[in-house]
């Protein structure tokens, strides 16, 4: 049997609604500049990988909150000056790795995205994706061939994947084979990318 493992994002605490889209962008165009002057962090990675959560505190003591999509680290904006939170309750954030994630260079970041378009393109074209592509789809709202009252396409995911584990399918294998990753998690993921990609397409 195909041997893989779980994982579970933290759980992060809900602040208050996200003040105006202008506003967001202006907070942006400051934490960006910050970060580089700061840490050398490159400005892509601040516009791709943190969202902002929202505002802390008030009068003098007011901060902005934006905190990375993926590990959930925080960095506080305060007038001009940015301040890395390196750690969020007893949980240690910031890593060297994730800082070293942030100081990329221009080129990396670009040999990155087209590894990732050649990932998106090899799932899209495996015999896992299409075998199931309409069965994966029929669980997203925006797809024209919804299935209501099914599990969240995450879930989805996860229960195709351990079902086709379990039987050992062959197509399974070979995903498993070229992407190097067991986890099922990044495995349900990398499966829904596509899937993702036909939505927005047909959005328009």
């Amino acid at each position: 049997m195909l041997a893989l493992c779980c994982s579970r994002n933290a759980v992060v605490c809900e602040r208050e609604a996200p003040v105006s889209t202008t506003k967001t962008d202006e907070l942006f165009d400051i934490l960006r500049a910050a970060c580089a002057r700061q840490f050398g962090f490159n400005p892509r990675r601040i516009t791709a990988g943190m969202r902002y959560v929202g505002k802390e505190g008030h009068g003098k003591d007011l901060v902005h909150v934006f905190r990375d999509a993926t590990t959930h680290s925080q960095i506080v904006l305060k007038n001009t000056l940015a301040t890395l939170r390196e750690k969020q309750g007893d949980k240690p954030h910031w890593t060297e790795a994730e800082k070293a994630h942030y100081k990329s260079s221009n080129a990396e970041i670009d040999a990155e995205i087209a590894a990732k378009q050649a990932e998106l393109e090899f799932t899209r074209n495996c015999a896992l994706y299409r075998d199931h592509r309409e069965q994966l789809l029929s669980h997203y709202t925006d797809w024209p061939g919804f299935q209501p009252d099914g599990p969240h396409p995450g879930e989805a995911a996860r229960a195709l994947i351990h079902a086709l584990a379990a039987a050992n399918d062959p197509r399974l294998a070979e995903f498993v084979a070229h992407t190097h990753v067991h986890d099922l998690e990044q495995l349900a993921h990398l499966l829904l990318a596509p899937c993702h990609a036909e939505i927005e397409a047909a959005r328009g």
